[in-house]
């Protein structure tokens, strides 16, 4: 008897590698950076990452230091660049395990320079330019100022430059190009001396921002096959393939008659005879409760609406339209594909007022990951 859960996330392996080629191809063969922050997205890091390396993938973006403790010891022999800065108390750890930091303050620098003068080690890192993102980064135009300072910190070693795009999922183009612009100058003067590499590039640009891509690009929400905004204008972006599915069962099926209350607070209550299902998915498994009344499901095949307030472990279906073909244990897809039916994370997002990249990283961590080749 199996002890996992029944609801469950399946990663498509097959789905995971067309993303990945097709991003290779738009990258113009350059080395992608997968960004696996969050828990790949929420797609399982081990999984994600431990596919990817199968497939020559070397180098993995986190935010967290831990993310990286944890996919090293779970056997993931990669490079592990840590995206978001923080105050240099992880110092430690990036010098003992050699992971090269994101860096964009002199607080940083002092810390990661006294942990590398301590362990005997350098440490590589990235420094990041704020070129538009108005978040972290160095300032562009002190650029001269940054390495100077960079030479008076002992045992660190600059292993890229990099920015990041905030509207490259826009239509217009023209704040990209602008941003871009601005990056490029950055590393043409760096030109001569430059023995590092330069990346700028997220899943956006590389569909729509040309020349973004300069010596690596960092995808991120196109490699698990969605789209970055429905406004990419790069057709082949219809190309890509959605590799989690997020899947439960029928618990309970009840007839209930008209005027029936349904959940807490009885915000839905029937209109007339209606077969209702249990299924064990709610908020706790990062079903929002603010979809209540406000999705469907796919339950043999069709859509069906849920009803009633999404509880913290389980919520309702109304299946009457299923009425004598639909049983206990019978499977329900909240994103995925059923037959011939599809439901996209785009679609809770769309309801919820966010982007899908929300969606699917809201998924619990108690729902289990399983690869599917």
């Amino acid at each position: 008897m199996s002890r996992l859960p029944l609801t469950r996330v399946y990663i498509s392996l097959k789905n995971l590698d067309h993303n990945l080629s097709l991003l290779r191809e738009l990258a113009g063969g350059r080395p992608l950076w997968p960004a696996i922050k969050a828990d790949a997205y929420g797609h399982g890091a081990r999984i994600v990452a431990s596919h990817l390396v199968s497939r020559g993938v070397d180098t993995f973006g986190v935010a967290q230091v831990q993310e990286a403790l944890e996919l090293a010891e779970n056997g993931i022999d990669a490079r592990f660049i840590i995206l978001s800065p923080d105050l240099g108390d992880t110092a430690q750890e990036i010098a003992a395990h050699g992971f090269e930091p994101v860096v964009a303050t002199d607080i940083q620098l002092r810390a990661l320079s006294r942990e590398a003068l301590r362990q005997g080690r350098d440490i590589r890192v990235h420094l990041k330019f704020d070129t538009g993102m108005g978040r972290v980064g160095f300032c562009p135009r002190e650029a001269d100022t940054v390495l100077a300072r960079i030479a008076g910190y002992p045992g660190l070693k600059i292993a890229g430059f990099m920015s990041h795009f905030p509207r490259a999922d826009e239509g217009d183009p023209e704040y990209s190009l602008e941003q871009l612009g601005r990056f490029r100058d950055l590393v043409e003067k760096t030109a001569d001396f430059r023995d590092f590499e330069t990346h700028m590039a997220n899943s956006a640009a590389i569909f729509d921002v040309s020349g973004a891509c300069f010596d690596a690009c960092r995808p991120g929400i196109a490699l698990y096959g969605l789209k970055p905004s429905s406004e990419i204008r790069n057709p082949r972006v219809d190309e890509l393939k959605p590799v989690l599915s997020w899947k439960t069962a029928i618990t309970q099926l009840k007839e209930v008659s008209p005027g029936t209350g349904l959940s807490y607070g009885h915000s839905y209550i029937t209109s007339r005879q209606s077969l209702i299902a249990t299924v064990p998915v709610g908020y706790g498994d990062g079903l929002a409760r603010a979809l209540s009344n406000r999705i469907e499901m796919l339950v043999g095949g069709r859509r069906c609406r849920q009803v009633g307030t999404i509880c913290m472990d389980q919520c309702l279906i109304d299946v009457s339209p299923l009425r004598g073909r639909v049983e206990e244990g019978d499977e329900v897809v909240i994103i995925g594909a059923q037959a011939d039916q599809f439901i996209g994370a785009g679609e809770q997002a769309e309801v919820l007022g966010t982007i899908n990249y929300e969606i699917v990283t809201r998924i619990s961590g108690r729902v289990p990951r399983l690869a599917e080749k």
